[in-house]
């Protein structure tokens, strides 16, 4: 029973990995920029839920949606401010390296404004779960809640970007950005609500992860988010479906070797499997071949 009880908790964690992956994986697939600041993107949206429920007084659903809200204005802005003057840049190299300045900008930024202590956040979540197997096996409410709201999510990319006409322009962008430009789409709006999207996607992350691991600093959100790169490059990154799929398997892989090989080397194991994933199959699990013209 033990085992099915690391299961699903390796299913919720796995479900966090996969709302973030999935961020990633759509201003990719969109923009072909890598965003390493989007793990502190979800840490700004849990504090400012934080602030609405506790200092504010508004119901956690109020909460929740400014939460939303700021994570999307957010994400916006670092588009327009940080990331769009480099879109024309002969090297990729510029736009990393900038990504992770606005990356380090905002946990510098959280620590001047919140301090480094950790403040206990509290769940958003107040069902208590099921207990099955005549209580031997406990489902917490934020397991159950995490997982049906990443699969709902995943359902609800994959039907916008396939059947509404910014899905399609998204996917025009990606396929080839200046021959969707001579069709009349406008690329810098379809990247902006790629952002937006992706950054509104890190609140609903964000709340849900301190829901689950109710402890919140300015550095939450830094290797949640480079495991969720990890899940979408291992899901084949891209994919909206290989996001899910890698974030999934990833929390698995990581509260199993947590429970059945140390709980020291679990971080260890995550990124081995990168290595691995990167050896055998480079495009992921989903991920397709592209040939490039040259």
């Amino acid at each position: 029973m033990s085992f099915i009880s690391y299961l699903v908790n390796g299913l919720s964690l796995g479900s966090v990995y996969a709302l973030i992956a999935l961020g990633y994986t759509m201003v990719y697939g969109i923009a072909k920029m890598l965003n390493f600041a989007h793990g502190d993107v979800i840490m700004i949206g849990a504090y400012v839920a934080l602030i609405t429920m506790k200092q504010a007084g508004l119901p956690t659903w109020v909460a929740i949606l400014i939460s939303i809200i700021a994570c999307t204005v957010l994400g916006v802005l670092m588009e327009r401010v940080a990331y769009k003057p480099l879109r024309n840049a002969t090297s990729s190299l510029a736009v990393l390296i900038t990504a992770i300045g606005v990356s380090y900008l905002l946990q510098n930024v959280a620590l001047l404004i919140f301090g480094a202590n950790a403040q206990t956040f509290p769940s958003v979540i107040k069902w208590s779960g099921l207990s099955l197997a005549d209580g031997k096996l406990n489902i917490s409410g934020e397991t159950i809640v995490t997982i049906v709201v990443c699969v709902v999510i995943m359902i609800a990319l994959i039907t916008f970007v396939q059947k509404t006409k910014p899905g399609q322009a998204m996917r025009a962008v990606s396929e080839d950005r200046g021959a969707a430009q001579l069709m009349g789409i406008n690329v810098n709006a379809t990247i902006a609500l790629t952002f937006a999207i992706g950054s509104g996607l890190a609140a609903v992350a964000g709340v849900l992860l301190c829901s689950t691991y109710p402890s919140l600093t300015p550095y939450t959100g830094a290797m949640p988010g480079i495991k969720a790169f990890v899940a979408a490059v291992f899901g084949g990154i891209g994919s909206i479906p290989g996001a899910f799929i890698g974030g999934i398997l990833l929390g698995v892989i990581e509260i199993l070797g947590r429970a059945y090989v140390s709980s020291q080397l679990s971080d260890a194991i995550v990124f081995a499997v990168l290595i691995i994933v990167l050896l055998v199959k480079p495009t992921g699990i989903l991920g397709k071949t592209v040939n490039e013209k040259v």
